[in-house]
């Protein structure tokens, strides 16, 4: 890493000093690298640069953690993507709230014609993840990337259908790259990573503090076209989404639910309130936004193709106890580990042949 480009991620561990105030120090500097050579005195006349501040540039602490940073980026084989760098994701550029670094693994095409972001609720039901399911399944024709938060409920749901399609997909983190959360996710976003992957603008090693989330919100909204909210209660992270794309004037989009039922209360307030467009399917979105159908859509393979040895058992399995086991029983029954069957059953979810139930129950689609 060139010594401008150090400089540029020294000035994101200095204390106080946000992404508004980097761009500041930058502008009025000329580079990343002349912040830490000019004088004290001048520091002090930027607006907004205070002498705790000015002390910290002029201490050469940032510098030695951004060299620690840049060797963590090296072992986790992760980029470093700055405000300035040419590949830095256009959409996002444009918002005044964008951060000034990205840390980024995987292979990203920030540039898809066609982006959505897909969220809803945590805790969400057969209906919520039937309308991904189907939606998801429709965006295909138009080779969409998906954008979501890796969080419970709609959010790896979408991630999951889109692997499952061969869909690019990328996941925000409200964490260190290093810090996947929830852990169970983990390999998902290492599956997304293959057409896609994951991105943070946080530190190695930050932890998924609660504040975290609502500012991650902000770069899920901005990364997208259209934002899609799938099963929202009245309050929450996917609000926040909607809201915070309105208010880049992006097209906010929504499942309508059962009145009474607290997971459609979020989507119906949306759209009673013109704050989102009523969708039941990927046609409505796709007249709204004036999409076309690609000429060459995506063919999906045949998810029974090309089964391993332990995948066929697993299947078999299912198939030989009425589709439906439990997943301690079809561990017993296939005579496969927990921990490796987990692996299986997830992969045999991508695929498009099993489906996990409440209560750690998996069914064999057929």
């Amino acid at each position: 890493m060139d010594q401008n480009r150090l400089a540029l991620l020294a000035l994101h561990f200095i204390p106080g000093l946000g992404d508004r105030l980097i761009r500041q120090l930058v502008s009025y500097c000329g580079t990343a690298e002349k912040v830490f050579n000019t004088p004290r005195g001048k520091l002090l006349k930027i607006p907004g640069i205070g002498r705790i501040t000015a002390d910290a540039i002029a201490s050469g602490k940032p510098v030695s953690r951004a060299e620690r940073e840049v060797r963590l980026a090296e072992r986790e084989k992760a980029e470093l993507l700055f405000f300035t760098d040419a590949r830095y994701p256009a959409r996002l550029r444009h918002a005044a709230d964008a951060p000034t670094l990205l840390y980024i693994k995987g292979n990203i095409d920030f540039e898809n014609p066609k982006t959505i972001a897909i969220v809803g609720t945590r805790q969400s039901t057969v209906y919520g993840r039937t309308c991904v399911e189907q939606f998801v399944e429709e965006l295909v024709a138009h080779g969409a990337l998906i954008v979501s938060g890796l969080a419970y409920g709609i959010d790896i749901h979408a991630h999951k259908q889109a692997l499952r399609h061969n869909l690019p997909t990328i996941g925000v983190l409200g964490s260190g790259l290093d810090v996947v959360y929830p852990a169970s996710h983990r390999e998902v976003a290492y599956r997304m990573m293959e057409n896609g992957g994951i991105l943070s603008e946080h530190p190695f090693g930050t932890a998924p503090d609660a504040h975290n989330f609502p500012a991650r919100n902000r770069i899920v909204a901005a990364l997208a076209d259209a934002i899609v909210i799938v099963e929202a209660a009245e309050k929450g992270g996917a609000l926040i989404t909607a809201d915070i794309a309105n208010s880049y004037n992006k097209d906010v989009f929504a499942f309508p639910g059962n009145v009474g039922q607290s997971q459609s209360a979020g989507c119906n307030n949306l759209i009673k309130s013109n704050r989102a467009h009523l969708i039941t399917s990927c046609q409505d979105l796709a007249y709204i936004m004036n999409w076309e159908i690609e000429m060459n859509p995506k063919k999906e393979s045949n998810p029974w193709d090309g089964l391993s040895p332990e995948e066929e058992i697993v299947a078999t399995t299912l198939l030989q106890n009425d589709s439906k086991l439990v997943i301690d029983e079809l561990s017993w029954r296939s005579n496969i580990p927990l921990t490796r069957l987990a692996s299986i059953l997830l992969a045999l979810e991508f695929k498009g042949l099993v489906s996990s139930l409440p209560g750690k129950i998996y069914k064999l689609n057929r």
